[in-house]
């Protein structure tokens, strides 16, 4: 697929210490060969989304070797120990001009795959280009979620360890999206989900 910047961007959310995991920095640990943090980014790259936007935070030189030799553009959170909202608001401050709006993406849910991210961006213009979409599984709200650049004002007053969550509830112009896909719903939190999922 070539790469040519779109309407949506991609921001993939690779700052975190993920301290449930232990010592070992989380987004670095492997399934399959490969880091967390690169089955994201590389589902990611193959999608419609462009461009890709990693923030990185915890381990900052690490996660980037980890993704060496691949189209993304890093942007360093260096107020990461603040929440995850401090993530969020780096990640769009680095979107370009042309971007209209995001999907936000988690380094430590390597389950969702570049179809996933693709039915996001084409429910979104289907949808009319709401607020958010939000896809669900089995009536659950998950991961990524694609927000509109109008809401950028509200996701840069944000504080503290919270995502988008505070500012999508109860509007009338966040649209849910159901999937089959498990993957919307399945990170990596521990050493024993890591464990379970190793192939």
């Amino acid at each position: 697929m070539s790469r040519t910047t779109g309407d949506v961007a991609a921001i993939l959310l690779a700052a975190g210490r993920g301290t449930r995991f232990g010592d070992e920095p989380k987004l670095l640990a492997q399934i399959d060969g490969k880091a967390l943090v690169r089955h994201a980014a590389e589902a990611a790259i193959r999608s419609t989304a462009d461009p890709v936007i990693v923030v990185t935070g915890h381990r900052g030189e690490d996660v980037r070797a980890a993704l060496a030799e691949l189209p993304v553009r890093i942007a360093h959170n260096g107020l990461f120990a603040q929440g995850l909202s401090t993530s969020l608001k780096a990640g769009f401050s680095a979107l370009p001009r042309s971007a209209r709006a995001a999907v936000i993406l988690l380094a430590d849910m390597p389950f969702v795959k570049t179809d996933l991210i693709d039915g996001l961006v084409a429910g979104w213009h289907e949808k009319r280009e709401p607020a958010a979409l939000v896809p669900t599984w089995n009536g659950r709200r998950g991961n990524p979620v694609l927000i509109s650049r109008e809401l950028e004002v509200l996701i840069q007053g944000l504080s503290g360890d919270v995502g988008a969550g505070p500012i999508l509830r109860g509007r009338t112009d966040v649209v849910e999206w159901p999937t089959t896909d498990p993957a919307v719903v399945q990170d990596i939190d521990t050493r024993e989900e890591l464990a379970r999922h190793r192939f």
